[in-house]
C-alpha cells in the first residue's frame, strides 16, 4: 500500500520494537518516512528490526532502568538531532488469580507497564521542551478502561497509563507537547497470545485454547480480533500533525467491544 509520508522528516523512538506490535509500528513510521529508533531488552531482536526499515538504528533498553532510558533518547540525539515522537510501546502481560499471584511478580508487571512508560517518557521531555514541540503516543489496552477478571497486575498498570497520559497532556501542552493513548483490543493472531495468553487464560478459566480464541471473538461486535494495522492507523494519526488538536486522549481501537471513553 502506497503511504502518504505523513512522518516524513521525523525522528520516532519507539521502546518494545524487537517483534510483535512494535516491530509492525516501527516498520510502518519507516513506511510513513521516519528517522527511527528501535528500542528493546533483546538487542538482536531490535537490531533485525532497525535493518528491515530505511532509516534506524537500535539500541538495548530496559525500560525500568531509567538509566537505560536517557541513553535511548541520547542516541537518538545524537544520530538524528532530535526526537518527535516516543510511541510507549514495551509492556508484559502476567495474568492470575489474587490467591495465587506473587506479589513480586504483580510489581514487576506495573513495574514495565506503568513506570517504565514514565521513565522512557521522562527521558525525552528535555528532547521536546529543548525544541518546543513534541508527541507522546502510549500503547495502552482496552484493560485500561474496564478491570480485568484474574488480570488485576495488567489493568492495573494500564489504569494508571492513562492516568498518566492525562496529567502529563495537562503538565506539557503549553509547551506544544502532546500526549494520547491507543488502547487496542486483543490482538488474537499476535506472539503475544499464541505463544503466552491462550495458555495462560486457558488455565486460568478451566478451557481449551480453542475455546478461549472463541470466546474472546464473541466479545468483539465487528466480530474479529485487533491487527497490527489497526492499532498502526490510529498511531500514525496521533503522531502526526492530523491530531494536532488532541491531547489527554486514550483512543479505543476495540471493533466495538469498549465503547465508553
Amino acid at each position: 500500500m502506497e503511504r502518504c509520508m505523513k512522518l516524513k522528516g521525523k525522528v520516532v523512538a519507539i521502546t518494545g520494537a524487537a517483534q510483535g506490535l512494535g516491530q509492525a509500528l516501527a516498520q510502518r513510521c519507516g513506511e510513513e518516512g521516519a528517522q527511527v529508533v528501535v528500542g528493546d531488552m533483546n538487542l538482536e531482536g531490535a537490531q533485525e528490526t532497525a535493518r528491515m526499515l530505511p532509516d534506524a538504528i537500535a539500541m538495548k533498553l530496559d525500560v525500568t532502568d531509567f538509566a537505560d532510558c536517557e541513553a535511548f533518547a541520547a542516541a537518538a540525539i545524537e544520530k538524528y538531532g532530535r526526537i518527535d515522537v516516543l510511541v510507549s510501546n514495551a509492556g508484559i502481560v502476567i495474568s492470575g488469580a489474587i490467591g495465587e499471584f506473587n506479589p513480586d511478580t504483580w510489581k514487576k508487571v506495573i513495574d514495565v507497564n506503568l513506570c517504565g512508560f514514565f521513565n522512557v517518557a521522562k527521558a525525552v521531555v528535555p528532547a521536546f521542551r529543548k525544541q518546543g514541540s513534541g508527541v507522546i503516543v502510549q500503547i495502552n489496552s482496552k484493560s485500561g478502561k474496564k478491570g480485568s477478571a484474574k488480570n488485576s497486575a495488567y489493568a492495573s498498570s494500564k489504569f494508571g497509563g492513562i492516568g498518566l497520559v492525562e496529567s502529563l497532556a495537562l503538565e506539557l501542552a503549553a509547551e506544544n507537547i502532546r500526549v494520547n493513548a491507543i488502547c487496542p483490543g486483543n490482538m488474537l493472531d499476535s506472539p503475544l497470545w499464541v505463544n503466552s495468553l491462550y495458555k495462560q487464560y486457558a488455565k486460568n478459566q478451566g478451557i481449551t485454547e480453542a475455546e478461549v480464541r472463541k470466546k474472546y471473538e464473541a466479545q468483539v461486535p465487528l466480530g474479529r480480533g485487533c491487527s497490527y494495522e489497526d492499532i498502526a492507523n490510529c498511531m500514525i494519526f496521533l503522531a502526526s500533525e492530523d491530531s494536532s488538536y488532541m491531547t489527554g486522549q486514550a483512543i479505543n481501537v476495540t471493533g466495538g467491544q469498549q465503547m465508553q471513553p
